[in-house]
């Protein structure tokens, strides 16, 4: 029996959440490294600073950061490994967005450290793998790269996560909303997973209650942030979007809905978007390829509309016309070795590109029927 065809699921060592967890911060630290590197941008740093420093200090750790830029390139990745060789570094933080966390994971693999997520919002499953997204300077996705265990520790505060923007949240539930809709997929194929197996049960379980609390809590949570306060609808979905769609994501498997996200970093009207945003315009597209029962593709597109995600082209900068654009990023997301393959169903580039170019007609009736707005174009911070 090959490894691939044996179940498999991987966690982090160890997830921490609440409000206030930043002050614990060091204490969880000490447990795994005496010399930390904290990367993280400027933005990032005037906010959680002070916090973090006094939890350093509470556990005699030293305070050094580094910044960092915007995407997780291979370049970026480099100099971080040549900056944890200079500061002789035993652990790495990636305190802020998932691209920095990314940057740190792949750096301190290669320089054979440990290493650790503290996301600032809970805007993508990034922070719980044992995988990093690497992208060009300008965006357009380049590959994955895998590492042998996921991060040591995971801490995310939630009054941090509530005093971010809305949006940030609001990207999370794109991406984690793939979580279960890929899991599934990727279960009917037997096809095996980003953690290097097939689907465990208890992977596609956890998928599935990331959906169900998605659903659940999404709206209440969203209006908890519009005001920066954290109640149990916030502290569930934070759960949702970070840890259960991490796990699921990840152990449960990609499908459709990545493949065509990264397929729209090939078109420049969609850099300026989220991750999640772009997930859920994937997600759309996977439910019109798989001939999804009308019933579901009304409702999520119903949802996702409430929430404030993109359904349609007009939303991420697109028309029906463009057709270069759109066979580029039909062509990319269906390359050999991307994750749409592990669908049910053989997918083409020209099933892409016709699905993509219907989900404008088709979300706009489903809007219309619901009383919802037309689309307008999104921007990162919608």
């Amino acid at each position: 029996m090959s490894a691939s065809s044996l179940r498999t699921i991987i966690a982090p060592g160890r997830y921490v959440q609440g409000k206030g967890a930043i002050a614990e911060l060091g204490t969880y630290i000490a447990q795994i490294g005496s010399k930390p590197l904290i990367v993280s941008d400027d933005f990032v740093w005037g906010i959680v600073e002070a916090d973090v420093t006094a939890s350093f200090e509470k556990t005699s750790l030293p305070v050094e950061r580094i910044g960092f830029g915007k995407f997780a390139t291979a370049q970026a990745v480099d100099d971080l490994v040549d900056a944890i060789k200079a500061s002789s570094a035993d652990v790495i933080l990636g305190v802020g967005g998932g691209s920095a966390i990314d940057a740190v994971k792949a750096a301190g693999h290669l320089a054979g450290i440990r290493w650790a997520s503290v996301p600032t919002a809970a805007s993508t499953d990034a922070p719980t793998s044992a995988l990093s997204v690497i992208y060009t300077e300008t965006g357009e996705f380049v590959e994955y790269r895998f590492f042998p265990h996921n991060p040591d520790l995971v801490l995310i505060d939630t009054q941090i996560v509530a005093n971010a923007p809305v949006g940030f949240l609001v990207a999370g539930i794109g991406d984690a909303l793939a979580t279960w809709l890929e899991a599934r997929a990727t279960g009917r194929s037997h096809s095996a997973t980003m953690a290097g197996g097939i689907q465990t049960a208890s992977a596609a379980a956890l998928a599935k209650l990331s959906w169900d609390l998605i659903w659940e809590n999404a709206i209440p949570a969203i209006e908890a942030v519009r005001v920066s306060t954290v109640t149990p609808a916030l502290e569930n979905l934070v759960e949702a979007n970070t840890l259960l769609s991490g796990l699921g994501f990840e152990s449960g498997g990609l499908a459709a809905a990545h493949a065509i996200h990264n397929g729209l970093t090939q078109a420049p009207q969609t850099h300026g978007l989220t991750h999640g945003q772009k997930v859920n315009i994937g997600s759309t597209t996977m439910l019109v390829l798989e001939g999804a029962p009308r019933k579901e593709l009304d409702d999520f597109i119903v949802f996702t509309t409430r929430v404030g995600l993109p359904n349609t082209l007009t939303e991420i900068g697109l028309t029906v016309d463009d057709e270069t654009e759109l066979r580029a990023v039909a062509e990319a997301a269906t390359v050999a070795g991307e994750t749409i393959h592990a669908q049910p169903a053989l997918v083409t580039a020209e099933d892409v590109y016709q699905a993509l170019r219907s989900i404008e007609g088709y979300s706009r009736r489903v809007r219309a029927e619901h009383g919802l707005p037309e689309p307008v174009l999104y921007h990162a911070a919608h």
